[in-house]
């Protein structure tokens, strides 16, 4: 069954607007049936089974985790709760704490009323394909059922872990060396996970900071702030002497930077700054640097001037992170901000990243305006068009001729990526070209045969 196929899980978990498609209902049978499943190598009788659990702020995450964290204790799994926590930080402690799997509750980025359960397995690595399947066959299938329901000595207790926020600051606190002391920092929390968490790091590290954002009410995450919304960042740097600025997002796995200047630096310059610094220093394995088909060309071309090869793979950082793997790279990520430092981590953490280009910025004594000069993105445009097959429309002969030839057209000076959706029936057509008149002028060319075709 492949990941389009999946009726629950998606590209980052299983996703919907909390108490309609994501009710708490269905965050009952996911903790019995992934924990059942996420457990099952536990075959010491004297050792109990124990899954980690953490939340984002939105109002709704309370609601699912106790749903969630039932349906764990009622197939005799224990649980260690760490109330409101990033997702790295949940992916670092399930190893650290020698857990069985980790569990969060989160929409990441997404507006308040949606949420979303993401699952780590034992080695901390978000679930495979097969795994979440396996998961999907037991929830709607008959062995259901038979899952165990212990009673009185053998269902699962939970414990309230506080402490487990402070371990995973501490070990942030070792991927650099020395502290941050002489930069002044502008810090957008996105009313998210990283709001407590924020000034206790910047604070132990000796920056000086100024914060937003952190000031979770339940429903103002992501709400004008954070990595998708970072236009009230850019005028605090604005106004202020600021080294940087630094927007996470929901749940902390984000980062979009402000140069000094006011200016984005996305998740593009994000790897190309560290990527150059790490090759520089004999660190990054193989040159190489793992993103995603959405990145821009400029920052290909910018990797290349360096002699720093790219590697492409389909949207989503599980891939990014299936393919680093694979190829035993050690930093990838996507244009949205998902940096990935497989030397520390294994997924994406805006905190970690943050550290580490504050780091690159102290050992260079460069500006982040400086450090990102080098990568001129190309304008790009996508648009999505609804089709009634997009496997079809993928193989049509009119459209297959018209990407050709815009592709000759430019003639290496620039991109074209059409794919279709992974969830619906959508067709997506994107362009990066010098201009913004070129880039328009290819992709409406292209729509326009989609259009025609469908």
């Amino acid at each position: 069954m492949t990941e389009s196929q999946l009726k629950y899980f998606g590209t980052d978990g299983v996703r919907g607007i909390a108490n309609e498609g994501l009710k708490p209902e269905l965050a009952l049978k996911l903790g019995r049936a992934g924990g059942a499943i996420l457990t099952r190598h536990n075959d010491n009788p004297d050792r109990r089974p124990v899954v980690i659990v953490g939340q984002d702020t939105r109002i709704s995450s309370e609601m699912l985790q106790e749903a969630l964290i039932a349906g764990l204790l009622s197939v005799g799994v224990d649980v260690l709760n760490l109330g409101v926590i990033t997702t790295p930080a949940v992916a670092y402690l399930v190893e650290a704490l020698e857990a069985d799997a980790g569990i969060q509750i989160t929409a990441s980025h997404n507006p308040a009323a949606d949420n979303g359960i993401k699952f780590f397995g034992q080695d901390g690595f978000k679930l495979s394909d097969e795994l979440e399947s396996e998961i999907e066959a037991l929830l709607d299938g008959d062995g259901y059922e038979d899952l165990p329901r212990p009673s009185a000595k053998g269902l699962g207790v939970v414990s309230h872990y506080q402490e487990g926020a402070q371990k995973y600051l501490a070990f942030l606190q070792k991927t650099i060396p020395g502290d941050l002391s002489g930069f002044k920092l502008a810090l957008d929390g996105a009313n998210g996970a990283t709001f407590d968490l924020l000034p206790r790091l910047f604070a132990d590290l000796g920056a000086d900071f100024k914060t937003m954002g952190t000031e979770p009410d339940g429903l103002n995450i992501n709400d004008q702030v954070g990595s998708t919304h970072p236009e009230a960042l850019i005028d605090m740097v604005k106004e202020g002497e600021f080294s940087a600025g630094l927007a996470f997002d929901g749940d902390g796995d984000r980062l979009i930077a402000v140069d000094e200047n006011g200016e984005i630096v996305d998740g593009d310059k994000i790897m190309y700054i560290t990527a150059r610094f790490m090759n520089n220093q004999g660190r990054l394995k193989h040159q190489t640097v793992v993103s995603t088909v959405m990145s821009n060309i400029g920052f290909y071309k910018a990797l290349e001037a360096q002699g720093i090869k790219s590697v492409q793979t389909q949207v989503g950082d599980r891939y990014v992170m299936e393919k680093m793997v694979e190829d035993d790279d050690n930093l990838g990520g996507e244009q949205s901000g998902h940096i990935i430092f497989r030397d520390w981590a294994k997924t994406g953490d805006g905190l970690l990243t943050a550290l580490q280009l504050l780091f690159v910025m102290k050992e260079t004594g460069q500006s982040l305006s400086e450090l990102a000069a080098d990568v001129t993105l190309y304008p790009q445009k996508l648009v999505n068009v609804k089709v009634p097959d997009k496997q079809a429309m993928m193989q049509n002969p009119a459209l297959l001729a018209k990407i050709d030839q815009v592709e000759k057209q430019m003639a290496g000076d620039g991109r074209v990526l059409v794919r279709p959706s992974g969830t619906e029936s959508i067709v997506r057509v994107m362009a990066e070209a010098k201009t913004e008149e070129l880039v328009s002028a290819y992709v409406d060319s292209i729509v326009q045969v989609v259009e025609a075709e469908k």
